[in-house]
C-alpha cells in the first residue's frame, strides 16, 4: 500500500513547487546553452559531415528547389512505389528518416556515456536544499530532458539555418513536439487562472460569480452568467471571461457524454446551450484577434507575435476552443449549426497554423464534412472555403496535407456514384481541382506521386493478371481518379491562363502520364461490356486535349469499338430502357446484343467522333486527319450495310453516314482557304494563326456539332423531368400504402365495425 504523503511535502507542493520546478528549468537551459557553445566548433564539422552543406539541403529536400526540374518522366514505369494507403497513411514524414537528430532522452544518455553529468548533478544539488518529493524530481528530469532537446534544436538553428528550415518545413512534428500535442491532451486545461493577473477591480467585479463557480465541483451555467462573460468580451476583451467561456464550450460540446461529470460547468436547458455556442463561435476569435492581431506581410505570409507572454497564456485556450469546435463538427445535424460553426474555423486559421498536429486532425473532418454526400451544399461549400484559405496562407507542409486529404476524400467518396451522387462528385473533383493549381510547385510533387501510383496499378494488371485483378482497374475510384486529374491539368494547363500568367504550367509535364494511363485503361478489357467504361475515358481526355491544346489519338479507339462483334452483328429486340451512359462503367448482361443497347453506343459513337474532329476543325491539317478515319467509316457502312452480313440497323448507320457527310464538308471547306495561302508548311507562325479570326461554330462540321449538342440537352431535360415524376409516383404509393397498413392495423386492433344493410 502507497504510503501518504507528509503535512510538510504538501505544504511544500503547495506553496514553494512550482517555483522550484521553474528554477530547474532555467537552470537547465543556461546549463545547456554553456554546454551547446563549448561543443560548437567541435560538432560543426561532424554536423557538416552528416547534412553537407546549406547549399546541398535545398537541392536534397522534397519541396526545395525547383520541383519540376527534379521529376523526370523517363523512369516513370520503372520503380516500384507504395499504393495510395500506404503513402497516405505515412503522409509527410518520408524525410524523417534522414533527420540525424535524436529525441532529448537519447541525447542525455549521449552526454552520460561520455562522463557529462553536471546537469544531474546540479539536479541533484537542488533536490538537496529544496526538499521536493521523489514525484516532482521525477518530472523534473523529463523536463529537463525537453529542454535539453530544445537545446539541440535551438543551436540547430543557429548553426545550420539552412537545415533547419528544411526541417520545419518538411517535419516539423521533430522540432514542435513539445508544443502541440494532440487534442486529447487539451482536457488538461485546469480550473486555474493561468498566467494572467486580474487587476483589483477586475477581482471586486468578478468576487460574487467566484463565489457561485467555487461553491461546487461542477456548476450550473445559467444565461445571466453567459451575458455577463460576453459583455466582459466585448466591451474589455477580458481574458478571464474568454477562459470562462471556452470551458463552458467545452461542456456545451460535450453535453452528451456520459463522462460529463469531469467538466466544470453543467448545461441546464437547451437555451443555455444555444446561448453559449452562439457567443463562442462569434465573440472568441474576436478577443484572440484583439489579443494577438494577426498581421500580413508584404509577400502574403501572416505572422503572429508568438515570442510574447500573452500569447503563452492564450495557448491552451486556442487548443481548448478549437478542440471543442473540432468535436462538435462530428455531432451536428442541423445544416445551419454546421455551416456556423464551419465559418467559425477562419478566423481561428492563423492561430492554428502554430499547431500542425491540431491541423491536420481538423483537416481530416473538414474534409470528411466537404466529401459528405449527405451533407447540405452551403455545408459542404463552406467547408471548401477553409481549406482554400488554408492552401492560401499554408506553408508548402501544410499545402502538401491539404492536397493529400482532399484527393483521398474524392477517391473514398467516389466508391459508388449513381445518378443521385453523380453531381456531388463532380462539385468535389471541381472544386479540388481549382485548388491544387494555388501552390503549382507543391502541387506537381504531390501529384506526381498519386499519379504513378495509379501506373504502377494498371502496370501490375497487365504484366500479371489474375482472374479478378482488372476489379483494381475497373471501377468508380479509378475512373474518378484520372477524371480528376483531367480536370486539374484543363483548368491549370490551359492556354488561355498560361498567356494570362506569362509563363507555361508546372503542371503541363504531367499530361503525358496521365493520357498513356487513361489509354492503357481504356484497352485493358477490349470486350462490349465496359463500352460505358471507355466513353468516360474518352471524354475526360477530349477535355484535356481542348483545353491544353494537346492532340490525342483518340480516333482508333472509337473505331475499335465499331468493329466489335457488338456493333457488326443484327441485335436482338428488346423492351429494355435505354443505358444511362454517363452513370454507368459497365453494361449488365442482359443489355449485350441488344438493340437498345447497339443504338445506345452507336449515339455515343457519333458524338464522341464529332467532338473529336470539332477541336481540329480550323486546323490547316484537318483533311489529312480526317482521310484515314473516312476511309474506315465508308468501308464500315458497307459492309454493315449489306443484306447478308449487315447489322440492320438503319438507326445506326444513318447516324454515322451524317457523320462522313459533315467531316467531308468541312475537309473541303478547309481546302478551299487554305489553297489562297501563300506560306509553307514550315512557317509555323503562319501556320497557327491559319482561320484564328474564325470561330469554330462557323465551320460545316462546328455548326452540325452545336445543333446535336442542343438536341441532347433537350432530350437530357425531358429525361431528367421523367425521372423526377416517377420518383414522386414512387414517393406518394409508399405513403399510401403506409396510410392503408395503419387504416388495417386500427381496424384489427380497435372495435368491430358493423356492415351497413
Amino acid at each position: 500500500m502507497a504510503k501518504s504523503k507528509s503535512k510538510s511535502t504538501r505544504k511544500f507542493e503547495k506553496n514553494h513547487l512550482k517555483d522550484t520546478i521553474d528554477r530547474r528549468k532555467n537552470f537547465a537551459k543556461v546549463k545547456q546553452r554553456h554546454q551547446t557553445k563549448a561543443k560548437k566548433q567541435k560538432q560543426a564539422s561532424g554536423s557538416n559531415a552528416k547534412h553537407g552543406a546549406p547549399g546541398e539541403d535545398e537541392d536534397n529536400g522534397e519541396l526545395e528547389g525547383d520541383g519540376v526540374e527534379d521529376m523526370n518522366d523517363d523512369p516513370f514505369f520503372q520503380e516500384e512505389l507504395q499504393i495510395l494507403a500506404a503513402s497516405a497513411s505515412k503522409g509527410g514524414k518520408a524525410s524523417k528518416k534522414d533527420v540525424p537528430l535524436q529525441t532529448g532522452k537519447r541525447k542525455r544518455q549521449d552526454e552520460d556515456d561520455n562522463g557529462t553529468r553536471a546537469a544531474e548533478q546540479n539536479e541533484g544539488g537542488i533536490n538537496g536544499t529544496s526538499r521536493a518529493s521523489p514525484d516532482s524530481e521525477s518530472a523534473s528530469v523529463i523536463e529537463d530532458e525537453i529542454v535539453g532537446h530544445k537545446g539541440q534544436l535551438s543551436a540547430l538553428a543557429e548553426k545550420d539555418p539552412e537545415f533547419y528550415k528544411f526541417l520545419k518545413e518538411n517535419d516539423a512534428d521533430l522540432l514542435d513536439f513539445d508544443d502541440e500535442g494532440d487534442l486529447a491532451g487539451v482536457d488538461a486545461l485546469s480550473d486555474s487562472q493561468g498566467d494572467e493577473r486580474p487587476t483589483k477591480k477586475a477581482k471586486r467585479e468578478s468576487m460574487v460569480a467566484d463565489s457561485e463557480l467555487e461553491s461546487d465541483q461542477t456548476t450550473k451555467v445559467s444565461t445571466t452568467i453567459v451575458q455577463k462573460w460576453k459583455k466582459a468580451m466585448v466591451e474589455q476583451h477580458s481574458i478571464r471571461a474568454l477562459r470562462q467561456l471556452v470551458l463552458a464550450f467545452r461542456a456545451a460540446a460535450h453535453a452528451n457524454d456520459e463522462d460529463e461529470k469531469q467538466f466544470k460547468y453543467s448545461i441546464p436547458d437547451p437555451e443555455v446551450y444555444h446561448e453559449i455556442v452562439v457567443s463562442s463561435l462569434k465573440h472568441v476569435p474576436a478577443v484572440l484577434n484583439h489579443h494577438l492581431p494577426v498581421k500580413e506581410t508584404g509577400a502574403g505570409k501572416l505572422r503572429i507575435p508568438t515570442d510574447t507572454a500573452k500569447f503563452k497564456t492564450l495557448t491552451p485556450l486556442i487548443k481548448s476552443h478549437a478542440s471543442s469546435v473540432h468535436y462538435l463538427l462530428s455531432h451536428l445535424s442541423d445544416a445551419s449549426t454546421l455551416r456556423l460553426t464551419l465559418q467559425s474555423f477562419d478566423p481561428l486559421l492563423p492561430y492554428l497554423l502554430q499547431f500542425r498536429k491540431f491541423l491536420k486532425v481538423i483537416t481530416k473532418s473538414v474534409v470528411a464534412i466537404w466529401s459528405d454526400h449527405s451533407a447540405a451544399e452551403a455545408s459542404r461549400v463552406t467547408a471548401f472555403l477553409i481549406l482554400r484559405r488554408l492552401m492560401v496562407i499554408g506553408d508548402p507542409g501544410i499545402r502538401e496535407a491539404v492536397l493529400k486529404s482532399t484527393y483521398e476524400g474524392i477517391v473514398k467518396s467516389s466508391r459508388n456514384a449513381t445518378i443521385h451522387t453523380l453531381s456531388g462528385i463532380n462539385l468535389m473533383k471541381n472544386s479540388a481541382a481549382e485548388i491544387w493549381g494555388i501552390d503549382q510547385k507543391v502541387s506537381y510533387t504531390t501529384g506526381f506521386t498519386f499519379i504513378r501510383q495509379l501506373a504502377i496499378h494498371l502496370r501490375g494488371n497487365i504484366t500479371k493478371p489474375t482472374k479478378d485483378s482488372y476489379k483494381t482497374i475497373y471501377n468508380w475510384q479509378f475512373v474518378h481518379s484520372l477524371d480528376f486529374w483531367s480536370r486539374v491539368l484543363s483548368t491549370h494547363c490551359n492556354s488561355l491562363v498560361e498567356a494570362q500568367n506569362g509563363k507555361e504550367s508546372q503542371l503541363r509535364p504531367l499530361i503525358y502520364p496521365i493520357v498513356q494511363i487513361t489509354l492503357g485503361v481504356m484497352r485493358l478489357i477490349p470486350t462490349s461490356t465496359y463500352f460505358p467504361l471507355r466513353f468516360q475515358l474518352v471524354r475526360s481526355l477530349l477535355r484535356i486535349s481542348n483545353a491544353t491544346g494537346t492532340y490525342i489519338p483518340l480516333a482508333s479507339v472509337l473505331l475499335e469499338v465499331l468493329n466489335s462483334t457488338e456493333m457488326k452483328k443484327p441485335p436482338k429486340p428488346a423492351t429494355l430502357r435505354p443505358l444511362d451512359f454517363s452513370s454507368n462503367i459497365r453494361a449488365p448482361s442482359s443489355y449485350l446484343r441488344t438493340r437498345v443497347y447497339q443504338d445506345g453506343v452507336g449515339e455515343q459513337v457519333v458524338e464522341l467522333f464529332s467532338e473529336f474532329f470539332v477541336l481540329w476543325a480550323k486546323s490547316i491539317a484537318f483533311p489529312e486527319l480526317q482521310l484515314p478515319v473516312i476511309v474506315m467509316l465508308k468501308r464500315w457502312l458497307r459492309m454493315a450495310s449489306s443484306k447478308a452480313t449487315g447489322n440492320k440497323n438503319a438507326k445506326l448507320n444513318q447516324g454515322l453516314l451524317l457523320l462522313v457527310q459533315k467531316l467531308e464538308a468541312n475537309a473541303q471547306w478547309i481546302e478551299e482557304r487554305r489553297n489562297q495561302v501563300q506560306f509553307s508548311p514550315k512557317d509555323r507562325a503562319e501556320v497557327e494563326a491559319f482561320l484564328k479570326d474564325d470561330a469554330w461554330e462557323d465551320t460545316p462540321l462546328g455548326a452540325f456539332v452545336v445543333g446535336q449538342r442542343k438536341l441532347r440537352e433537350e432530350r437530357k431535360r425531358v429525361l431528367e423531368q421523367g425521372r423526377q415524376e416517377e420518383d414522386r409516383k414512387k414517393r406518394e404509393a409508399r405513403s399510401e400504402q403506409d396510410g392503408d397498413g395503419d387504416m388495417d392495423d386500427m381496424n384489427t386492433n380497435g372495435e368491430h365495425i358493423p356492415v351497413g344493410r
